[in-house]
């Protein structure tokens, strides 16, 4: 995978956020493959094939867009907690996400309940506020997801539009990201289509 020196190591009271490696493959496919993990985001287990090809493009996306997803761990003993980060994958939604960072995190069933995907995603948006070339960062989630839309706003997501994605509907969010002094880039900050749903957790 690509040097995990170019990924930044990041961590929290209870986490550490790292670099993907070749072997999270194992915990990242039983991840993936969980039914109770993936029926707000996929709907279906994912094959090891897929796990795979996932661990493959977490790289790519640091190699050639300097952002991505980064593994979670229980910084008291390394047990893979989820993963989590930032993603363009050129969606065919509408209203298009170009231009935007997408975020997403996925935390395993027996770590859910304990505020970690508040507290992982708290600290990868404010890497993200210092260091995303982009202006303002996005998510989709499932309207049922009613605790990813929990965490949604507990680090500041507002409902943005609700949009139809692969047969299923979904509620985008948006967020600015943060200027050093705390304020949202100018060009993030007028207001756009506000259709509001109960919703979501990410793809």
């Amino acid at each position: 995978m690509a040097s995990s020196a170019a990924i930044p190591e990041l961590t929290t009271a209870r986490l550490r956020l790292r670099a993907h490696r070749i072997e999270d493959f194992e915990e990242c496919a039983a991840l993936w493959a969980d039914l109770a993990v993936v029926r707000h985001i996929t709907g279906a287990p994912s094959t090891r094939e897929q796990s795979w090809n996932r661990l493959l493009r977490y790289a790519g996306h640091w190699a050639h867009l300097g952002f991505g997803y980064w593994a979670i761990e229980e910084r008291a003993t390394g047990l893979y907690v989820g993963e989590a980060g930032f993603a363009d994958y050129h969606r065919d939604i509408v209203p298009s996400l170009e231009g935007c960072a997408e975020m997403g995190w996925l935390i395993a069933p027996r770590w859910q309940g304990r505020g970690l995907a508040t507290e992982a995603v708290s600290a990868m948006l404010d890497w993200g506020d210092q260091n995303l070339p982009r202006d303002t960062i996005a998510c989709m989630i499932a309207p049922d997801n009613t605790p990813s839309v929990r965490v949604a706003g507990r680090v500041g997501f507002m409902p943005w539009t609700v949009s139809r994605y692969l047969d299923e509907t979904v509620q985008l969010y948006r967020r600015p990201r943060l200027q050093p002094d705390g304020l949202p880039p100018k060009a993030a900050s007028s207001s756009g289509n506000t259709e509001t749903s109960a919703a979501p957790s990410p793809a």
